[in-house]
């Protein structure tokens, strides 16, 4: 990969030549993939590059700030008012959910959202069955759409995109809060709107994507299929597959450390096997339950000469669990996270931060975890894998939900039921996983190879390469087209073609 700084300084000719691509960002996420993977350095060849980020203040090297680069804050955005806006997006929602019947979405309102349900919400449900069954959905999302579309959210947006007029821009969170609110000002001005779905999860489990875009980035030929029949506004367009970008870094030898100097770093012994224990959400399942106890049994010796590294979520985690984990020290560490205490939006991840990330996977002997994305970054790396099929917290509340995401969810069911991940039903079985994957770590290694394989489509390290000629693909041909017709002339380009559909 040619590092940013090496690339040939643009001048201001050249650079007024260039078609200008404008890049939303408001996750880490996203960051990892704009920050160090070959995106902005195969853009920048042949267009000018605009990012706004949420964490615009956070991490962005210098570099990216020159030579037709700009990073830039991303602009002030207002919600929706309540009534009518929000009260008809979540009936809109409703009524997809009740077409589409989705076991991810459909377990999410009877395990979560029905218990904080008020009675409007609860008011909604019939006439929501009604449309569905009348099979009406797709013309009152139109029309909630426009509706949508002429609340002006982002003033600041508007006025900076008219006065930018990007040829293109690409949203990286359709689903989340403030993006949205900038695709809605970019639609008014009549500016090309490309969508990534920026993870495997989204399209089965997220609230609606508010609005149609002229095309879509996805990882794998699943999310290509779940995205024309949750949206069928989407067939027809271009939709491109590229493989799972944020996961390039793991194939760069840049990122990589001895596990010697990377056992130094956390605190741990090279001569002794590293269990990690992965943790999601907390604002989904209480799992630090399962880590602290598997701690206390590692600490004990219950697991024969171990180490623990627990990794808390980078989004979420504000050290509020070191006290948890101190007393198991010194066989049991927890990594700590520098954006601790920093709201989520604005924290992004420097190198030191993807090292760390890359060689937690890479030097460890088992990971442990429930129902995450971590079991890709383990299975790229072809470490064992245990899942816990159980509610690792006191009363086990959320038992039901658990066994949902596992055995009925869209995007983690073929997952859990590859045979590539030991599922455990309680804590003695996730003890005697573990003992079994360090005995023997080459059980269930096909299977890994295969969720590798499903979920990433890609995962050679050059997946921003193709993210970056997707975009750029994009850009010339709604250069030269109506947004409903692709004329021979302007088919993919070979490396892309098989992506187009």
């Amino acid at each position: 990969m040619i590092p940013v700084s090496t690339v040939a300084p643009a001048t201001e000719e050249r650079a007024a030549q260039k078609q200008t691509i404008l890049l939303l960002t408001s996750s880490l996420l996203v960051d990892r993939v704009f920050l160090h993977t070959a995106i902005l350095e195969h853009l920048y060849q042949t267009a000018n590059v605009v990012v706004w980020a949420t964490s615009a203040g956070n991490g962005w090297p210098a570099e990216l700030r020159s030579n037709g680069r700009r990073v830039e804050p991303f602009p002030e955005v207002q919600p929706f008012k309540e009534f009518p806006y929000n009260f008809l997006r979540r009936f809109n929602e409703l009524v997809w959910d009740y077409r589409l019947r989705t076991p991810s979405r459909m377990s999410v309102r009877q395990h979560v959202r029905s218990k904080a349900e008020n009675v409007k919400l609860r008011a909604m449900k019939a006439p929501a069955r009604l449309v569905s069954l009348l099979g009406t959905e797709r013309q009152l999302e139109s029309a909630i759409e426009r509706l949508l579309l002429s609340y002006p959210r982002s003033p600041e947006a508007a006025a900076r995109l008219t006065e930018e007029r990007p040829s293109v821009l690409v949203t990286t969170g359709p689903f989340q809060y403030e993006q949205p609110a900038v695709f809605s000002a970019a639609r008014k001005l009549g500016i090309p709107t490309l969508a990534y779905i920026p993870s495997w999860d989204n399209i089965s489990t997220k609230n609606r994507m508010l609005f149609r875009y002229d095309g879509y980035v996805v990882w794998n030929e699943q999310m290509k299929k779940e995205l024309t029949k949750f949206y069928p506004q989407a067939a027809g367009k271009p939709i491109y597959t590229i493989g799972a970008p944020q996961f390039d870094v793991f194939r760069q030898a840049k990122f990589r450390r001895s596990k010697e100097e990377f056992c130094r770093e956390q605190g741990l012994d090279p001569n002794l096997p590293i269990i990690v224990y992965a943790i999601g959400s907390p604002n989904f399942l209480q799992e630090h339950h399962g880590a602290v106890y598997f701690a206390r049994r590692v600490a004990e010796g219950a697991l024969g000469n171990v180490q623990l590294l627990v990794r808390p979520h980078p989004i979420h985690d504000n050290a509020e669990m070191k006290d948890l984990f101190s007393q198991f020290s010194p066989r049991v560490r927890l990594q700590a996270s520098p954006n601790a205490g920093l709201a989520l939006t604005e924290r992004t991840q420097d190198e030191d931060q993807i090292t760390e990330w890359v060689n937690t996977f890479r030097h460890a002997d088992v990971v442990v975890n429930l129902s995450s994305t971590v079991t890709i970054d383990a299975a790229i790396f072809d470490k064992p894998v245990v899942n816990l099929d159980f509610d690792p917290q006191p009363g086990q509340a959320d038992q039901e939900l658990i066994k949902d995401v596992n055995h009925l969810w869209t995007h983690f069911k073929p997952i859990a039921e590859s045979g590539g991940v030991w599922l455990v039903n309680d804590f003695d079985e996730l003890e005697s996983a573990v003992r079994a994957y360090l005995d023997d770590p080459s059980l269930h290694r096909e299977q890994r190879k295969w969720i590798v394989d499903h979920v990433c489509g890609y995962a050679d390290g050059r997946c921003g390469e193709r993210m970056a000629a997707a975009i750029l693909d994009f850009a010339n041909i709604t250069a030269d087209r109506s947004r409903e017709r692709l004329p021979d002339s302007t088919r993919p380009s070979p490396e892309i073609s098989s992506a187009y559909r």
